[in-house]
């Protein structure tokens, strides 16, 4: 299954996480504004039962129906013990009690019959209003249901009834002035509450999904301006593979971001993959020249040998052949090493190497004064190592003029092994460029006395491949020097 584009999982993250966070504090939102209206309305309950419980201590059994606090439209009540109602606000008159809850027990009424406690001795009404301000600490609350019409108000007149309101009722327990214990109920409607978490539930759900939207765009187009350069970059990587024109570099963004290193890196990878290609380029063309000259050589032989066969030279066309098969071993080698062929792993002991590699060269012009001066072993291809001590001895004996030296010594963790000349060294702006392929610095020496110029470039890609060095130096006493310093094996 194909994924969808960056910018396109982008907005749809961003839109995720954003609704995701959007509904959490919408549920947040409503539950505080809930339970924040519910307890505004629970204690406009509570404080209108408590001043009407106050208000009872100073009328008696009989005055509470005209009691200030039961004329509102809110739904009141005052029930004594025995569930009569005494008093009651406007919609609820001629109705029984609104509700049962923490009604006074019977034991506490004074009376104990329900009469009129004005029949009763007036000096003991007296005495007991002085005592009978009494209001319940604590209060209870239920969440009731009572008809309205359409204002909100409490009617039990049909035509009038709309719906059916919930409303926070309190109660509270007091004592009127002839001490009759009764419970006031007042009511508070949760109207305003249910039609405040309704609106603000119905903007969450119509600002929501527009505001996602522009979540979505703006992530949209924030994305496509920051990938902007990357689409470039792209762009100019495609042009550059269909062109094959490896000069060519991708733009580079002002800006210091992931983005503007990405572009940079993508250039040196090119202008490395430039280089690279110019170096296989000059080298298969070197390659071509070099084998041309023995080639052609080896046939115009073959060619006089056919017509003339006591012309023939064979020492000259096996010498020839001689070339051409060192050559032709040298770019195989130099192809490998090209390719990332890792050196065999293995325990060399140079001197030992050295030793060996000195006694087999027999036929030198100048001879070969070895000095061990620290022994060791390093880690690597016996093959190649020995590879490079042959072309850095023949690239010595070529240059010398009386003798070569060859010195094993150890440099902290490194084993070095220098082989020097006393011939006329190599100028100092040159003992880089001597290190490259095809390279001679006496334009006018033959290739006969000169070689092909790989040599030093096959011993220094095997010194690196074995994580070392080649470094020529000049010796105070003059002539040249190589140096191959190479990593200590460990334990």
């Amino acid at each position: 299954m194909r994924r969808a584009s960056v910018r396109v999982r982008a907005a749809l993250g961003a839109t995720l996480v954003v609704a995701l966070a959007l509904v959490a504090a919408g549920f947040f939102v409503v539950a505080t504004l809930r339970d924040g209206l519910a307890d505004t309305a629970r204690l406009n309950a509570e404080n209108a039962a408590r001043g009407t419980a106050a208000r009872l201590a100073d009328v008696s059994r009989t005055e509470v129906r005209q009691l200030d606090g039961l004329d509102g439209d809110d739904p009141a009540q005052v029930v004594d013990a025995n569930g009569k109602v005494l008093g009651a606000s406007d919609p609820l008159q001629g109705r029984g009690p609104m509700a049962d809850f923490a009604r006074p027990d019977r034991s506490d009424d004074e009376t104990g019959t329900g009469e009129d406690p004005e029949d009763s001795d007036g000096d003991d009404a007296d005495d007991s209003g002085s005592g009978g301000a009494e209001v319940d600490a604590d209060s209870e609350n239920k969440i009731l249901t009572f008809p309205v019409d359409d204002d909100g108000e409490v009617t039990y007149d049909k035509e009038d009834i709309v719906r059916s309101q919930e409303f926070d009722v309190a109660a509270v327990q007091g004592r009127t002035r002839d001490g009759t214990p009764v419970t006031v109920y007042s009511g508070a409607s949760l109207g305003a509450q249910q039609e405040a978490v309704s609106t603000v539930t119905r903007s969450m759900l119509f600002g929501l999904p527009v505001l996602l939207l522009v979540v979505a765009g703006v992530t949209w187009l924030v994305t496509r301006r920051a990938l902007r350069p990357v689409e470039g970059i792209r762009q100019e990587m495609s042009a550059i593979t269909a062109s094959t024109d490896l000069s060519r570099r991708v733009p580079e963004p002002d800006a210091r971001d992931e983005v503007a290193r990405l572009a940079r890196t993508t250039n040196e990878t090119l202008a490395a993959l430039e280089t690279s290609v110019e170096r296989q380029r000059r080298f298969v063309a070197d390659a071509s020249h070099e084998l041309r000259s023995p080639i052609a050589s080896l046939r115009t032989q073959l060619e006089v040998a056919a017509a003339h066969p006591e012309l023939l030279d064979l020492d000259e066309a096996v010498e020839d052949t001689v070339r051409l098969q060192t050559l032709a071993a040298d770019l195989l080698l130099l192809a490998r090493l090209d390719a990332g062929e890792r050196p065999a792993e293995g325990r060399v002991a140079l001197d030992q190497l050295v030793r060996e590699h000195v006694a087999q060269r027999m036929a030198d012009p100048y001879p070969v004064r070895v000095e061990v001066l620290d022994g060791g072993e390093v880690r690597g291809s016996a093959g190649q190592l020995s590879r490079v001590l042959a072309n850095l001895l023949d690239n010595a004996q070529r240059h010398a003029r009386s003798g070569v030296s060859v010195v094993v010594r150890r440099e902290g963790a490194e084993l070095a092994l220098a082989v020097s000349d006393d011939g006329e060294g190599v100028p100092e702006e040159e003992r880089e460029r001597i290190f490259e392929r095809f390279v001679r610095l006496d334009a006018a020496r033959s290739r006969d006395e000169g070689g092909a110029g790989l040599g030093l470039a096959i011993a220094r890609d095997v010194a690196e491949r074995h994580g070392g060095t080649l470094r020529v130096e000049s010796p105070s006493r003059g002539g040249a020097t190589f140096v191959l310093r190479l990593p200590l094996a460990g334990d």
